[in-house]
């Protein structure tokens, strides 16, 4: 039979053990919510800065920009969570007046209100859909672009959605907010699951 002493000795080495144990993995657990949140933040800027490369077009209210690429790009980086976060920060951001929506709209919380406020909206949604879809997919450089056409698809619904409360005319809706973008978010697509497969693989 083991003496009372020696059964104290080893439940005290034991609570040590744990106590030692908890104290080495609070600071691990620290740096990784570090981590995470430094990456959701800096992909929320990474989408501002996209939203930088803008250009006007003068036959509709909707300019041409690099934003979408930056959403799906994130998306497909991080995945639905992270993602949807990364984009909800970025509309937090902009509605309190940081400049990281495109220059060519008002600015602040009434960007949301203008033409392009269905489509910048729907990002934290459009940004859950797409990760959620290459998270279950083989991720092939295939299944990131039908991940991000599913991503566009909710894109342009949200967008032409509130193009229409705003001017009473799915033609009208459909005239600003696609006609002229659908060359471009094709291309967008293909890049933005070019560049997250090529880092995918060069991570391996």
């Amino acid at each position: 039979m083991s003496h009372p002493r020696q059964k104290a000795s080893a439940l005290e080495r034991i609570s040590m053990s744990k106590a030692s144990t908890a104290a080495l993995t609070r600071p691990r657990r620290t740096a990784e919510w570090a981590k995470q949140i430094a990456i959701v933040v800096g992909a929320s800027l990474f989408v501002a800065l996209c939203a930088r490369v803008t250009v006007p077009l003068p036959f509709t209210p909707i300019p041409l920009t690099l934003q979408n690429f930056g959403v799906l790009a994130v998306a497909l980086s991080l995945g639905s969570r992270r993602g949807a976060l990364a984009l909800t920060l970025y509309l937090a951001e902009g509605a309190l007046g940081l400049p990281v929506f495109n220059p060519a709209g008002p600015g602040g919380i009434a960007q949301l209100f203008g033409p392009t406020g269905g489509f910048l909206v729907a990002y934290p949604a459009v940004a859950f859909l797409t990760g959620w879809i290459h998270e279950r997919s083989s991720r092939s450089f295939f299944m990131a672009a039908l991940s991000g056409l599913a991503g566009e698809a909710l894109l342009f619904a949200g967008g032409l959605s509130w193009l229409y409360v705003l001017t009473h005319s799915i033609t009208q809706a459909v005239r600003w907010g696609l006609y002229w973008f659908v060359f471009a978010e094709i291309i967008k697509i293909m890049l933005a699951a070019a560049v997250v497969r090529q880092g995918e693989k060069l991570s391996r």
